[in-house]
């Protein structure tokens, strides 16, 4: 969307990203999605009297893992807050979350939006757990509540307000999902709920110092909803602004059904949740061998990876980025690189009819069966002018693709679909399309080269889809340009 140039928006983001943890951030209670409702609860997590929390370890080391990747400065000083605010699905009423002492303080992620590449700035990373689920679409009368996801640990990614369009959110929303998939420590999923986005947005005249006032749009769900719900404050905002009225500080929904946003309620500040020091909680200190032992355990970020794959494996630009959205998809390319040196067919392969396959099942690259080396024989078979790429795509793929198969060779035998190269055979075959023609001879000899098509069709059809197409398209033009 166009902003008006005499405005420009200013905007930050809040990233809220469920941990992959086994157990919850204060206690043991699982985390599986999809339980049955209030079967993975305890009196820790419905917040009984006397019930006494313990921080879980492994939350705090994915914490580290991802301000170490975002270049942020690791908190060796943490404790745990009460933020008193009322959760009608968090039964102790209050959440336990970091306020004074982030986990991880500053920090910056990449983005790209066209040509642009530049960095956005974090302000924090902090732990938190997540509230439960208020379902209102069950019961007609009633607001069913789920605890399951209550105490699920969280990190909250605190952009500065440093964002100044609904294409660098996207950007922006994509590269964190990409991160937190990468580094293992949360699915991404945000239908499920496990990465959602609060967007801090606001306008100003251009030139101005001072923020404008802000309006938060909570609970994003998708990144495309990011972006229209950005895009549709902004317009909102300038609207107001410039029929002569007051913007004021309110925290909105999004209704993906119109694009649109509406009110919910007049904006809290930090101030109305009185934080203090969560009692039951010990402060934890981390020290420096911790700090590195989680940092020596990190796998090489995607930028390093994208520029690797174009230094190394010569690949384009474009394809190091597509092979880059995921750490499994890299696995998979560079195990298929063992197997073979024709790396741009293996990135044709792996961005297209795999992807295809891939998208269409609801699978990822570590689900694949088709095993790299198998594809590596496929492309082999192709190279050596035994296939042709159609028919490797459309009959021999779907063969090999559930893994049950792995012998490329034996398959195109028992479809019968290995090329024809035989220089006698594939001259029988064009000397016979080009005396079934003789009229489209003429033509092609009188200029009409665009008639080759024709005749190689004819080919193709008499060998039944074996006739090597480069030999033939030269044998053709070599007889009849005689």
């Amino acid at each position: 969307m166009t902003l008006s140039k005499q405005y420009e928006a200013v905007i930050g983001l809040e990233v809220h990203a469920q941990l992959a943890t086994n157990s919850k951030l204060f206690c043991s209670d699982a985390t599986t999605f999809g339980a049955p409702p209030n079967t993975q609860i305890s009196p820790i997590t419905m917040g009984h009297p006397g019930s006494l929390p313990k921080t879980n370890k492994k939350a705090v080391e994915f914490a580290i893992r991802m301000g170490l990747a975002c270049n942020s400065t690791i908190v060796k000083e943490n404790y745990f807050a009460r933020k008193n605010y009322f959760y009608p699905d968090l039964p102790k009423g209050y959440q336990i979350s970091q306020h004074t002492t982030p986990i991880c303080a500053g920090g910056k992620v990449p983005i790209q939006v066209e040509s642009s590449k530049r960095f956005v700035q974090l302000n924090r990373i902090h732990l938190e757990e997540d509230a439960g689920k208020s379902i209102h679409d069950i019961d007609p009368s009633h607001t069913l509540i789920d605890l399951n996801r209550a105490g699920t640990p969280l990190i909250e990614i605190v952009t500065e307000p440093d964002l100044n369009s609904a294409e660098e959110a996207f950007a922006y929303v994509t590269e964190i999902r990409k991160l937190v998939q990468w580094l293992g420590i949360c699915d991404g999923n945000m239908e499920e709920g496990s990465l959602r986005c609060d967007a801090n947005v606001s306008v100003r005249l251009k030139g101005e110092k001072k923020l404008g006032t802000r309006v938060e749009v909570k609970n994003l769900n998708s990144i495309r909803n990011v972006k229209k719900a950005i895009e549709f404050e902004i317009a909102r905002l300038v609207e107001i602004l410039e029929s002569g009225g007051t913007i004021i500080q309110q925290t909105r929904s999004f209704d993906a059904s119109n694009d649109t946003t509406f009110a919910i309620r007049d904006k809290e500040e930090a101030n109305d949740y009185r934080y203090f020091p969560d009692p039951d909680l010990a402060p934890f200190v981390l020290s420096d061998a911790y700090i590195n032992e989680i940092k020596l355990g990190l796998p090489v970020l995607p930028a390093a990876v994208e520029e690797k794959l174009i230094t190394q494996y010569q690949l384009s630009k474009y394809d190091a980025a597509q092979i880059c959205e995921s750490l499994n998809t890299v696995k998979y390319f560079e195990a298929a690189a063992k197997h073979t040196t024709n790396y741009k067919s293996v990135a044709n392969w792996m961005l297209g009819p795999i992807k295809s396959y891939l998208n269409d099942a609801g699978l990822n690259y570590r689900e694949l069966a088709l095993q790299p080396n198998t594809l590596a024989d496929l492309i082999q078979l192709i190279e050596a002018g035994q296939l042709n790429f159609s028919v490797a795509s459309s009959k021999i793929l779907p063969q090999l693709i559930d893994g049950s198969k792995t012998d490329v060779l034996a398959v195109a035998k028992e479809l019968n679909v290995l090329q024809v190269n035989d220089v006698d055979a594939l001259e029988t075959w064009v000397d016979a399309a080009i005396a079934s023609m003789p009229d489209k001879v003429i033509e092609y000899q009188k200029g009409k080269k665009g008639l080759l098509g024709v005749f190689v069709g004819a080919v193709k059809k008499m060998s039944q889809g074996q006739a090597d197409p480069n030999k033939v398209s030269e044998l053709l033009i070599k007889k009849l340009n005689k």
